[in-house]
């Protein structure tokens, strides 16, 4: 898992799953506290997540709802998508579409 970030954005690359989730946990909540707005995770590089990945970003929403902020997620494939739905997260979280999707 490669983790960086662009702004107030988390740029994820790689498997997001148990062996990544403390080091996108650090970087994430780095970002939340250095950033007054909303912050942006954005998914494009993702190949696969797994629940231990989904319980961090549940987490992570709430601590932003507490501060009247939100966690976007952001350019998730297809397959992605569907596995934040089943799994009701995406009641929790706001989903952006790709900016260049035709």
């Amino acid at each position: 898992m490669r983790v960086t970030t662009e702004g107030a954005a988390v740029v994820l690359t790689g498997r997001f799953d148990a062996r990544s989730t403390g080091e996108v946990r650090d970087v994430l909540y780095e970002q939340i506290q250095a950033t007054d707005g909303d912050v942006v995770v954005d998914l494009a590089g993702v190949d696969s997540i797994d629940a231990t990945a989904l319980k961090l970003l549940a987490a992570a929403t709430r601590v932003m709802e507490r501060e009247g902020r939100r966690l976007v997620l952001r350019n998730g494939s297809p397959g992605l998508r569907r596995i934040i739905a089943f799994s009701r997260l995406r009641r929790m979280v706001t989903f952006e579409r790709s900016r260049h999707a035709t």
